[in-house]
Order: C-alpha cells, then sequence, then structure tokens
C-alpha cells in the first residue's frame, strides 16, 4: 500500500512527521497489548465496576489518590460502614467484596470517596447503569440486573456507502416529552427503512447529567442513558434495526468529559488529573468541560475499553467520534485557520490523542471488520481518514463539515442569480482522493436553536402559515424547489456517504430547544411532528416524498460506487449536469429561465427519466411528462464535458433537477 506521501506531492515535506507519527502508534500498542490484540487487553470493564464472582459481588475501582473508599446505597441506608469499605489491592486499585444477599440487583449505590483534606459523594468510573432521583435530582449507580435479551438478528454487514439517518432517541417523539427506546422503535425505525436509509446513528446514548447538552457532555461513560427506558429495550432496537437491514452507529464522545464532580469523573479521586491532564490542559476553555489525557496508559485501556463496551453489549455497527478537532490540537482548533499543512503535523498537534485515535480504530475493525467509524473534524487533517498501513489515522470516513457551511452561506448570502453551478460543484466535490467523507446540506447542528435549519432560511415564517399545496406561495414555491435540488446534489456528488438528520428530509418547521429555565423547561420545540409529513395536503409530505425516492435511487441504481464526473458548469445560464454510475443528474438552478433542448456532451446511449424534482407528488409542477426518453446524438457539442462525442438535449424547468438512466 503506497504511503500518503507518495500519493499526495504535497505531504511529501512532512515525509519524515507522518513516518514518525506512525511508529509511535506502533510503540503505544506495544506498550499496552505487546504482541497480542488490543481486543485482548481493552477489558477493562470486565475488572472494575460491579461484577458477580461466584456467590459474591466484586467492585473495583482505580482510584490512586483516595486514603478510604466506601459503597454506600439501598443497601446500608446509605451509611459508611466497615464491612462495606473498600481494600486497596495496588496500584491505586481499590477492591470490595459483599455476599450477594447484601446488594440486590437493581437497587441503587454510590461511592463515598476519600483523600487528604475532603472527600465525597461519586459515582463509579465504570458503572453501567445509572438514574436520577425525580425529585432531589441526584444520580445513583444501579446494581445490574442480568439482560433477559436473546439476540435473534445478525449484523448487517459493510456498509461502503453508508446513507445515515442521524437522530436522537428523546426527541423522536410527537408528543411533549422524553420519547423511549420503544417508541422509537415502533415509531420511527419503520419510517427510516422505508425511506432507504441503511445506517442509524444515534446520539446521546451515554449517560449525562443535563439533556439539553444533547448527550455531548458525558459523565458516565460506560452506562446507557436510563432516561430512554431498560437497557433491554435497547438491545431490542438494535436487534430489529438489523432485521431490517439497517447498521446501527453511535454518537460516541471521548473528546472532553463533563466538569461535574458528583456526577463524573472530576476529581473522583480527590486529584484533578486522574484521567485528565494536569493545568489548564485539563480544561476545555469554551466548552467548560474536562479533557482526557490520552498520554496516560490507564486512559487509553479506559476509553479503548469503552469501545468494545458498547460494541459487545449492545451490538453496535461501529461509532462516530464526536470533536475530534478538539482532540487533536492543544487550543482544540478554537479560532484557528487551518490553511497550511504545517498545522497537521507542528507543535500544536496533540499526538497523544493522535495516537489514541489511530489504536481506537484498529481496536474497533479487529472486533469488526465490518465496523464504520466516521471523525467530525473541521481541520481537514491529512491522512485522518486514511488506511493506518498509509500513514493515516484510519478512520474510515470524515465529516465533510464545510459543506454544510456553504450551503448557508449561499443561501445566506447570495440572491438567486448569484448562485455558481461551479463553485457548487467545487465545494461538494473537493476532497482528498484517498479519504472518504460523509456529505450532509444540513445535520442536528443547523437545526438546534439560534441557527436555522435550510427550510427556515428559504421560507422563513412561510413555513408555518402557507404549506397547504392548495395554498399558492412564490417564497414557499422556491424554498421547497431549491430544498429538493440541494439534498439531492449533496447527496448525488457524496464522497462515499450521505447523511440527514431526523426531520430534515421533510423541512422539519421547528428548531430543536432542549427544555431549560430559559423556555419554561418546555419540551414544545424538542420532538418531531411526523404527522405534517403524513398529511398529503401539506408540502412537507412532498419532501419526505421525495427524499424517500433519492435514497432509493442511490442504493437501487448504485451510483456511489463511481465517482462523479462534471459535464457541464454553466455559470450563465446556472445549469449543473454530472454522471455517476449509469445516471445523469441535471439540474437548473436558475430561478426565472427553463431551457428547451438544452444540449451537452454526453456519453452515448439512451436515457430514460427515472424521476425529477418537479413531479406533483413530491410538490412540484409537473411540468415534465412521465416516461421521458433522451437519445444521444452521435454530432459534436461545444457546451461541457469535451470527453465526449455525442450531444443530448433536455427541457429543463427554472429550478428543477432531472435524472436518467442509461437503458
Amino acid at each position: 500500500m503506497k504511503k500518503i506521501y507518495e500519493t499526495d506531492p504535497w505531504l511529501e515535506p512532512f515525509r519524515p512527521a507522518i513516518d514518525a507519527r506512525h511508529e509511535r502508534v506502533l510503540a503505544d500498542r506495544r506498550k499496552l497489548a505487546g504482541d497480542r490484540p488490543l481486543s485482548d487487553v481493552a477489558n477493562n470493564h470486565l475488572y472494575y465496576g460491579i461484577h458477580r464472582d461466584g456467590s459474591d459481588w466484586v467492585v473495583r475501582e482505580w482510584a490512586p489518590g483516595a486514603t478510604r473508599i466506601y459503597l454506600t446505597g439501598d443497601c446500608n441506608n446509605w451509611k459508611r460502614t466497615p464491612e462495606y469499605s473498600f481494600k486497596p489491592v495496588g496500584q491505586g486499585n481499590w477492591e470490595l467484596r459483599v455476599p450477594e444477599l447484601f446488594l440486590a440487583p437493581g437497587s441503587l449505590f454510590k461511592l463515598w470517596v476519600e483523600w487528604p483534606g475532603g472527600g465525597g459523594e461519586r459515582i463509579p468510573a465504570y458503572a453501567t447503569r445509572v438514574v436520577q432521583d425525580p425529585e432531589t435530582k441526584a444520580f445513583s449507580a444501579v446494581v445490574p440486573e442480568p439482560s433477559a435479551y436473546k439476540w435473534r438478528h445478525r449484523k448487517p454487514g459493510p456498509r461502503p456507502h453508508p446513507l445515515i439517518y442521524e437522530c436522537h432517541i428523546g426527541m423522536s417523539g410527537e408528543q411533549e416529552g422524553v420519547a423511549t427506546f420503544e417508541d422509537f422503535r415502533k415509531t420511527v425505525l419503520p419510517r427510516v427503512r422505508r425511506l432507504g436509509y441503511n445506517v442509524l446513528q444515534i446520539m446521546a446514548l451515554q449517560e449525562h447529567p443535563y439533556y439539553g447538552s444533547f448527550g455531548y457532555q458525558v459523565s458516565s461513560f460506560f452506562a446507557l442513558s436510563s432516561r430512554f427506558g431498560p437497557q433491554d429495550d435497547f438491545k431490542r432496537l438494535v436487534d430489529d434495526a438489523h432485521a431490517a437491514g439497517i447498521a446501527v452507529i453511535m454518537d460516541v464522545v471521548h473528546s472532553h468529559a463533563v466538569g461535574n464532580e458528583v456526577e463524573g469523573l472530576g476529581r473522583l479521586d480527590g486529584s484533578t488529573d486522574l484521567y485528565f491532564y494536569k493545568g489548564d490542559a485539563g480544561y476545555h476553555p469554551a466548552w467548560g468541560t474536562r479533557c482526557f489525557d490520552y498520554g496516560k496508559d490507564e486512559v487509553k485501556y479506559f476509553l479503548l475499553s469503552n469501545c468494545k463496551y458498547w460494541m459487545e453489549e449492545y451490538h453496535l455497527d461501529g461509532f462516530r467520534f464526536d470533536g475530534v478537532t478538539s482532540m487533536l490540537y492543544w487550543d482544540h482548533g478554537l479560532g484557528t485557520d487551518f490553511g497550511s499543512y504545517d498545522m497537521y503535523f507542528g507543535p500544536g498537534v496533540d499526538e497523544n490523542a493522535v495516537s489514541y485515535l489511530a489504536l481506537a480504530n484498529q481496536l474497533i475493525h479487529e472486533i469488526n471488520p465490518d465496523a464504520i467509524t466516521i471523525a467530525e473534524d473541521v481541520s481537514g487533517m491529512a491522512g485522518l481518514a486514511a488506511p493506518f498501513e498509509a500513514g493515516g489515522v484510519g478512520f474510515d470516513f470524515r465529516m465533510a463539515m464545510g459543506i454544510a457551511d456553504h450551503w448557508i452561506k449561499w443561501i445566506k448570502e447570495r440572491s438567486d442569480e448569484q448562485w455558481s453551478p461551479g463553485e457548487i460543484w467545487w465545494e461538494l466535490t473537493n476532497k482528498r482522493a484517498d479519504e472518504k467523507t460523509v456529505s450532509y446540506a444540513e445535520c442536528h447542528d443547523q437545526a438546534l436553536v439560534g441557527d436555522k435549519t435550510i427550510i427556515f432560511r428559504l421560507i422563513d415564517k412561510e413555513m408555518y402559515f402557507s404549506m397547504r399545496k392548495d395554498q399558492p406561495n412564490a417564497l414557499v414555491d422556491r424554498g421547497v424547489a431549491l430544498h429538493k435540488l440541494i439534498r439531492l446534489v449533496t447527496a448525488a456528488t457524496c464522497g462515499g456517504g450521505y447523511l440527514d438528520f431526523m426531520g430534515n428530509e421533510f423541512g422539519h418547521p421547528e428548531w430543536i430547544d432542549f427544555p431549560r429555565e430559559g423556555n419554561g423547561w418546555s419540551f414544545s420545540h424538542a420532538r418531531r411532528l411526523w404527522s405534517i409529513a403524513d398529511n398529503p395536503e401539506l408540502r412537507y409530505h412532498g419532501l419526505e416524498v421525495f427524499d424517500e425516492e433519492m435514497i432509493h435511487t442511490l442504493r437501487r441504481e448504485r451510483v456511489l460506487l463511481d465517482t462523479p464526473e462534471l459535464l457541464v458548469a454553466d455559470e450563465q445560464k446556472q445549469i449543473l449536469i454530472f454522471r455517476r454510475q449509469n445516471c445523469i443528474f441535471a439540474l437548473n438552478f436558475n430561478p426565472n429561465a427553463s431551457f428547451a433542448d438544452y444540449g451537452f456532451c454526453a456519453p452515448a446511449g439512451e436515457y430514460g427519466k427515472i424521476f425529477d424534482s418537479d413531479e406533483l407528488r413530491f410538490g412540484g409542477f409537473g411540468r415534465l411528462p412521465e416516461g421521458e426518453k433522451h437519445q444521444s446524438l452521435p454530432r459534436h457539442c461545444p457546451n461541457g464535458n469535451q470527453n465526449y462525442d455525442h450531444t443530448m438535449y433536455l427541457y429543463l424547468p427554472s429550478r428543477c433537477a432531472i435524472v436518467l438512466k442509461k437503458l
């Protein structure tokens, strides 16, 4: 396999740094695992925490700074008693053995940890179940109960071109409140299957004290959030997704931890640097959270074991790693303009974090070679999604985060007449040749209060008053038409995968605003209004039907197996035409002009129209007849890609996209 500096001449000056990074990862791997697989040593979750051992419960915690540890809970009326006192067993580890009669499954407990000069209640670092008291709001660990769930379905296999449906369980219901795993399994999962998405990416699964953090300030890394129901209900959801051929990945947060000390890892044994960097490096200046010390072996074992636990306990098919940019750089990428390759290999890079991420990717693919790993990185670090053997970090995909930013820019800052098909093509297809990306027009970030979704930017308040099909409205007509074009061109040009956030496929009219003091702790904006997508009298329905047709076409025609090829980028007429696999995508972004007999160079053959964005079922005007066929003609055309000596002629209505298939 060629190294990344052999395929990219711009990386040649950094060959020594890339090779040194590669050797550092190998050295870290040998230090952690010797000659064994990483999966043999990423087993902290099997040692620490609470487990059955014969007729005893055994509880272990790593707390080298502690002087004494007690278990308190329902078992001893929350008192510190000698029979529930831990004993030090070496290397900073503490252990407690309790006869099974004295700890009932399902009962609540915590640790009381003492250290020089202080002490306090703590949640065990490896707790697998944590619940919140509805009155006091305090969190407690739960003595585990044996799972009754029996897995029924195989994992769905590889996803070389994932079509990802990003979702949040709690806000997936239509009623105000926190939806459950069962709610999602019964009502939303069938929609995902019908729409054609083949990967479910679930947010906020790790336990977090503040619901409004969207799950990004984690307190208990091994605990499935209890807000959404029992653990076996989540297993049933994953199993049913697998039965439907849908892979399930989680949004894993290893980039930071919540700053809370009572619920989280902060000062678990009285020290500030048990799991985190010493001094200022251990605190995230923008998020108010704690930053892991990726150079500490114990931390790497903790995080690697966390990956293995989620994959084995819940049969997950991979991870989208959140906040990777924050991990990679000592300044967390805050206010940094990554305009030079020097920044990817200089002193500003936390090589400890790079090494951890490389090891995590190796471990995940050891456990499941078909697993999916995705990096959320805005810096564009070269090699992040390149194979480790080639000198990369080993992610399967990286998020193409700049695409969503450019759609916002074009919608917000330019009139329709200023949209450039050439610029759109460049920004949607510009990626490293040795890396695969996941494209998206918008994800959950754009849906949060304080930002705006695409439909909100296009239609604004008219989305509340003028979305009936029998209500003529020029602004809504524009917004609906562009919403379809934006999603189609983003998906059809993607660099390997495509992502949509739950509800955005039909232009969900509400932003996301979790319950907080500023909105009276209301759930009215932390839900999804599925009924408006199901109502055929509303334009939302047509948007969802379009999205369904688009996703199924990408899968049925296996469009993503090929690289997109530009045929036309007509700046004057605002027309973009490209080919991918056996399909031609022709988009007219012009707000006013339609073009009859628009000619362009094309591969020879006969083509049939699969669908167009203007169909009545998509909320369009039906300006193109169904069942159209187009035959290329053996004549030279000066317009477009000169690699072809045939010409195709199309009628291209304004703000319309046509998808043709070679017959």
